[in-house]
């Protein structure tokens, strides 16, 4: 065989199938859901249909994302997170859509700066961390505070309280696999709590109120109150999947337990109802084996970037469906958090596609390379 040949076919024995086979059933879970959620709401389906459009787009990037040598990329991620910050400055200074700056309109399609700059901090903060002396002084850890904070309170302040939540997790994550001292992490913790008067002080009256929702939950036969009232019908909901989905028609259910934009955050919610609870386990299961998944690359990768690129990323998701699906059973306040894969949205879509294509990237060079080419093949 020619040299060439035997690399190309190596690359594609090397990639690891089950990632996309797995984010290929999540996907198709959530199409599923959206056209249930446009069922119960009454659309014209179009939703599904631009889902579906975004779905295709989304595989394409993802294996775009896996072909250039990551290491290459490597040099462009402060320039990314620059981009990004850039980004969510801008929205400020565009119009508000329903009550809140997190859109830049580019024709027909909206970009969501946010989903983007989750990704872009994974990849600096991985450039930053990979170097020993980054992380194991203290002061040298004040670097990856200040790239977590400055686009969480720019998101805060859109205002976009889930997605907020989502970094200071991922940072944490990544120090912890790059090996920072643990009284140091403790420190941080302190900090962090120490910050978050400042925290509450930059968030708009709806997040706070979404918050203190959590401590005067109705129960069963209970009038919800008015910041209550999404949880409220969140459960509801989801009680009448049972354990293997609801059968009432859509014009019941819209009756009893309508919950607002049902498509988009609430997409676990619908999920839940339409396969019960045995659907939310498989749902979990999917995304459990993703992550472990992802992480076993992490592992296997020698290449410090890289492995902590993979961290990140798996912290990443695994932070979105625990803070998507909890706030749903009243763990934690509802907030405006996509369910990665399955929720309605380009942007979303687009940024975990990218997210993956990188982990197929680091998984097809796990060692170290001195050429253009891998120098060792790892079975």
């Amino acid at each position: 065989m020619h040299p060439q040949a035997w690399i190309r076919a190596s690359f594609l024995r090397r990639r690891p199938w089950e990632i996309v086979a797995l984010a290929t059933l999540l996907v198709i879970l959530g199409l599923a859901a959206i056209a249930r959620a446009e069922t119960l709401s009454g659309s014209s389906g179009r939703h599904f249909t631009r889902q579906l459009a975004w779905a295709v787009v989304c595989v394409l990037a993802m294996f775009a994302a896996s072909l250039p040598n990551y290491r290459r990329l490597m040099r462009y991620s402060y320039l990314a997170l620059l981009a990004s910050l850039v980004l969510l400055v801008a929205v400020f200074w565009l119009p508000e859509i329903n009550g809140a700056r997190r859109w830049i309109r580019l024709g027909p399609v909206g970009l969501q700066p946010s989903e983007f700059a989750k990704l872009a901090c994974v990849v600096a903060l991985a450039r930053y961390l990979m170097y020993r002396e980054s992380y194991r002084r203290l002061l040298g850890l004040c670097v990856p505070l200040a790239l977590v904070m400055v686009p969480l309170l720019l998101v805060l302040k859109e205002p976009d309280l889930g997605t907020a939540l989502v970094f200071l997790p991922v940072m944490f994550a990544m120090l912890f696999a790059a090996g920072a001292r643990k009284r140091h992490l403790a420190l941080l913790v302190a900090i962090a709590v120490a910050m978050s008067p400042v925290v509450w002080s930059q968030m708009s009256r709806e997040q706070k109120s979404r918050v203190t929702a959590l401590a005067e939950q109705t129960g069963p036969g209970e009038s919800p109150t008015d910041d209550g009232y999404h949880l409220h019908q969140a459960k509801l909901q989801l009680a009448l999947g049972g354990w293997t989905g609801s059968v009432l028609d859509a014009q019941a259910i819209d009756d009893f337990c309508f919950v607002p934009e049902p498509h988009t955050d609430s997409i676990a919610i619908v999920l839940g109802e339409r396969f019960g609870i045995i659907g939310w386990i498989a749902m979990l299961s999917l995304f459990l084996l993703l992550a472990w998944r992802i992480l076993a690359i992490a592992e296997h990768t020698r290449e410090p970037f890289g492995r902590l690129v993979a961290v990140g990323i798996a912290a990443l998701i695994g932070t979105q469906v625990v803070i998507n699906t909890a706030m749903f059973v009243g763990l934690l306040p509802i907030t405006g958090l996509a369910l990665p894969l399955l929720s309605y949205g380009g942007s979303s879509m687009l940024a975990n596609a990218l997210a993956l294509g990188l982990v197929l990237n680091i998984a097809m060079r796990p060692g170290y390379e001195v050429t253009n080419e891998p120098f060792r093949f790892v079975d």
